[in-house]
């Protein structure tokens, strides 16, 4: 299994947009999976004050080599001034799931136009 050929992707979105996001990357095949993870309650500083929302993080699974489109997009579609978008990196995991991973999103996009799937 190639080291870093995956990545995850941690976004927060507001209730009603989070699913719009998560399809939008699933329909340009940028991510395999999203996962909707409900009933977040995040408090963070902006603007000088303290605020509070409640949220939905989205666990996005897709190749290392379309971090930088996704993120591009989901920044250009996210409803907020400064949306959190964090990528990291897989560094192991289940060989199949992986490929699947790897087939499931687009070629082409850099170092790693084999469709993600590491080398036997």
């Amino acid at each position: 299994m190639r080291a870093h050929a995956y990545a995850v992707v941690l976004v927060t979105a507001p209730t009603g947009e989070a699913e719009r996001l998560a399809r939008l990357v699933i329909e340009r095949e940028l991510a395999a999976c999203v996962n909707l993870i409900p009933g977040v309650r995040s408090l963070y500083r902006w603007e000088g004050r303290l605020c509070e929302d409640a949220e939905v993080v989205l666990v996005i699974k897709t190749r290392l080599a379309l971090v930088a489109t996704l993120c591009d997009q989901l920044v250009a579609a996210h409803p907020y001034d400064l949306p959190e978008v964090i990528a990291l990196p897989i560094v192991a995991g289940h060989g199949p799931y992986l490929q699947w991973l790897g087939a499931a999103t687009v070629a082409g996009a850099g170092p790693d136009e084999d469709g993600g799937v590491p080398p036997a």
